[in-house]
């Protein structure tokens, strides 16, 4: 794992610290919304980038595999965090729409790398990358509708518009500049490092722009342990349950497990600071969310090569 991606949760800790401090001064809170947008903007298009749409149709050939990992994904974990907030939440309608926006939107980057390191089939797991991206951004308005609509006031107009400048477009642009940009050697490595420069940026100046809230209510960051880490429980135990029922080989089961755990928070951050810029609640809960996931991450890897060196799953 690169050392920037190792870093990754100390920098967006840091940012944070850094955007609370800028908060108290006037003028910086003041400019710190008009440039929230754009710096999420780069960020996606240099996530976009290094994923190949045309690698759709590889993650359809393992149905077995593909078909589970996307019901988990996109059909019982929306109802299951609906529960889950309902249950942990249900006095803070903010954070359960930030918990909502969290957890249905499958990481697209760093759960290749625990599936390498839990030694999972990667290329499967790539294949299924973009079936995971493209779905995402086509379900999640649809999610916010049906499962923040009635904790939130949602205006549809504003929230297209957010999701065309911050989602719609940065892909189009990576779609199209793809196969000219990919040719200078070296520039999935560098974007990768854009990538993180700007997520930290955009959530430094998230909480400049709306720090004082947050100040004000230290008390929400305890509230969430318990429904995050009840997610990825949850989650890890129906992937085992599943794979044994289905008879999944050990790098499918490993590859299952990392792809409905991790969470892509970076574009939730992206339509939630957009979408809802008066809620800082909201982008509360999905800065803190990667500061859980990655410790978890790196357990249930290792818990997956354990039971591997078990015997517990044929190779």
């Amino acid at each position: 794992m690169p050392l920037f991606e190792k870093v990754q949760p100390f920098l967006v800790l840091l940012s944070v610290f850094v955007g609370l401090a800028l908060a108290q001064i006037g003028w910086v809170a003041n400019i710190a919304p008009k440039i929230i947008v754009p710096l999420l903007a780069l960020m996606l298009y240099a996530t976009f980038l290094p994923i190949p749409l045309k690698g759709l149709g590889r993650g359809l050939r393992n149905f077995k595999v593909t078909s589970t990992s996307l019901i988990i994904n996109f059909f019982w974990t929306p109802i299951f965090t609906w529960i889950n907030g309902y249950l942990f939440l249900s006095d803070s309608p903010d954070l359960r729409v930030g918990l909502i926006m969290l957890m249905v939107t499958p990481c697209t980057d760093w759960y290749l790398v625990f599936t390498g390191v839990a030694r999972g089939d990667v290329a499967l797991a790539t294949a299924l990358l973009p079936l995971n991206l493209v779905l995402q951004v086509i379900l999640l308005p649809v999610y916010l509708l049906i499962f923040a609509g009635t904790l939130v006031e949602i205006n549809l107009m504003e929230l297209f518009e957010s999701l065309f400048w911050v989602l719609f477009l940065p892909l189009l642009v990576a779609t199209i500049s793809r196969q000219f940009i990919l040719r200078w050697q070296g520039v999935v490595a560098k974007m990768a490092i854009f990538q993180v420069i700007c997520l930290n940026l955009a959530i430094a100046t998230i909480f400049a722009s709306q720090g004082k809230v947050v100040i004000q209510h230290p008390e929400f960051i305890f509230q969430l342990f318990i429904p995050v880490v009840l997610f990825f429980v949850v989650n890890f135990v129906l992937g085992q349950v599943i794979g044994r029922y289905l008879k999944f080989s050990y790098p499918e089961v490993a590859c299952l497990s990392c792809t409905t755990l991790a969470r892509n928070s970076p574009l939730s951050i992206a339509i939630a600071a957009s979408a809802f810029p008066h809620r800082p609640l909201i982008a509360l809960v999905l800065v803190i969310g990667p500061l859980i996931e990655l410790p978890v991450m790196v357990l249930i890897s290792q818990l997956l090569l354990l039971m591997r060196r078990r015997g517990q799953w044929q190779q």
